[in-house]
């Protein structure tokens, strides 16, 4: 029977083949938080009627169906590739690093067309200790949020746009990635500059310098707008697929130690510099840890103050936003880890 209670709950995915039509989830994650929700358009057709003074439940309807929420985990080292791909609507495929146990996983931005998921989440009922099995089709990541900071693990949030909900499906059975571990603040390294350069379909960088300023948060944010409202005759109120109808945005943000060399001169020079975020820890096969980068080769920082708050150090946050430099992917996150597929 379980707990009766959220430690029995789980979630998981898998990318569909035809828009909308749901799969079996083949991919899990444990979670933190989720609010998918099913959110109906009610049409409440109100008239004027002698004797009536109240709305009546016959003139009341749907006329449209959405799916929208997010989903909050902790990054693990193992299990992660689909939602990346997802993310950023990247090509990537799980790659043998030579004769190892490693595999590598380039994620560059990429068409968000035709790379929707299916998202089960199981929610354990209290009364009868049922897990109940909710399960959105048609799902596209239009926003995703990743942070590290002092003391915590590297946390990433999804924010998710759906077309409908079905708790008729059976609930999947889950299966999650042996062994695997968390990423945290202790593996992370920063740095800023260099020369940037691809080659093999990856994104390197040379020469960059590692941050001297105690930065105590890096947080990343993407968006990728989509016409998320394309309803049609005929489609019985299911939204057509989720189209991209604006620029994709990456911006980010450094909560740091007031430095005025190394960031706050950088502001004022307006100038464009290359940014890498790299963590990694123990041993994915021998010589090759279990890794997770991101790489900027055109940030600009667009917004930086320090300020005196009292006594204590004096800090200066910093905003930037990722561009295309016009040669090198506009960015790139690489994942080493014993998945042999996403």
């Amino acid at each position: 029977m379980g707990t009766r209670s959220g430690l029995d709950a789980q979630l998981g995915f898998a990318p569909e083949v035809t828009f909308g039509t749901g799969v079996t989830p083949t991919r899990f994650v444990e979670f933190d938080n989720e609010d998918m929700k099913f959110m109906p358009t009610w049409l409440e057709g109100e008239g004027l009627r002698a004797g009536r003074k109240f709305k009546r439940a016959s003139r009341v309807s749907v006329s449209r169906k959405d799916v929208n929420g997010k989903v909050d985990i902790k990054v693990p080292n193992k299990g992660l590739g689909l939602l990346l791909k997802a993310m950023i609507g990247s090509s990537a495929t799980a790659t043998q690093i030579g004769s190892s146990d490693a595999y590598e996983q380039i994620h560059t931005p990429g068409d968000m067309f035709g790379k929707s998921l299916t998202v089960q989440v199981g929610r354990p009922e209290p009364g009868t200790g049922t897990v109940r099995p909710f399960t959105y089709t048609g799902c596209k990541v239009t926003q995703w949020e990743m942070t590290v900071q002092d003391g915590d693990h590297l946390k990433l949030s999804v924010t998710m746009d759906g077309r409908d909900e079905d708790t008729g499906t059976a609930l999947a059975t889950a299966s999650y990635a042996s062994g695997a571990e968390l990423f945290n603040f202790s593996h992370a390294t920063l740095r800023l500059g260099g020369t940037p350069a691809t080659a093999g379909g990856a994104t390197t960088i040379t020469g960059g310098t590692a941050v001297a300023a105690v930065v105590n948060q890096i947080q990343l944010k993407g968006e990728s707008p989509m016409a998320v409202d394309r309803y049609g005759v005929g489609n019985a109120g299911l939204k057509a697929e989720q189209l991209e109808n604006d620029y994709p945005t990456v911006t980010g943000s450094l909560d740091a130690e007031f430095a005025k060399a190394e960031l706050y001169d950088v502001y004022k020079a307006y100038q464009a510099l290359a940014l890498e975020l790299t963590l990694e820890f123990g041993e994915a096969d021998t010589g090759e840890p279990f890794h997770l980068s991101f790489i900027a080769p055109a940030i600009k920082f667009k917004e930086s103050g320090p300020s005196v708050d009292g006594p204590g150090l004096v800090k200066a946050s910093v905003d930037f936003e990722v561009y295309d430099n016009g040669v090198d992917p506009a960015y790139q996150f690489r994942y080493v880890s014993t998945d042999t597929t996403l």
